[in-house]
């Protein structure tokens, strides 16, 4: 099973094409996507303020000195989704990344983009549709093909704690980095 595009440059009812005239693989499709996120994601990790730790913007909000942390490390969860068909956060082995610097969240960072940037290079087509558990203590929190995982848990997950990121830079009075369009701290030329 293919999931392309059958319509727009390069896309025909059988796929999309490569510049070397095959269809391309899925994962060859999402890496340009990946390389976008983990840009603005470091862009956002490079501003966070390390005085701020205990900031949140209300009793129930992580502070900052946790979701930063965690805006760091889900990369790494993208590499679990490639590379295993499920996991229990119960008996799973991630370790809170402590925060120290917005230099070292952005290494944190960039050490998981590296590894799941790999792991979607050699996830082969079929894999996409294999089925991929999240639980905890056996509990299902998500169930479901693998590209959804990857997508939802993942992708769309990093995503969603990035935007709460740009909140937190706001509230703290550090500019906040363009992301799919200009920003008030970054005009990106308009």
């Amino acid at each position: 099973m293919r999931f392309f595009p059958v319509s727009g440059p390069g896309a025909s009812a059988r796929g999309v094409y490569s510049k070397h005239g095959g269809i391309m693989a899925i994962s060859e499709l999402l890496l340009s996507e990946l390389d976008a996120e983990m840009k603005k994601t470091r862009t956002a990790l490079e501003r966070v303020p390390a005085d701020k730790k205990d900031f949140a913007p209300h009793l129930k909000s992580m502070p900052l000195g946790k979701l930063a942390p965690h805006v760091a490390q889900l990369a790494g969860f993208g590499l679990t989704i490639l590379t295993t068909p499920e996991f229990d956060f119960s008996t799973g082995s991630i370790a809170p990344v402590p925060f120290e610097s917005g230099a070292q969240l952005v290494k944190v960072l960039d050490e998981g983009a590296a590894k799941v940037r790999a792991a979607l290079q050699a996830t082969p087509d079929q894999a996409w549709t294999e089925n991929w558990k999240l639980s905890f203590q056996g509990k299902t929190i998500f169930e479901g093909q693998r590209f959804l995982a990857y997508r939802e848990m993942f992708l769309n997950h990093l995503v969603h704690h990035r935007a709460q990121l740009g909140v937190y830079l706001r509230l703290t009075d550090k500019p906040v980095p363009a992301t799919y369009g200009p920003s008030a701290d970054d005009k990106m030329g308009f």
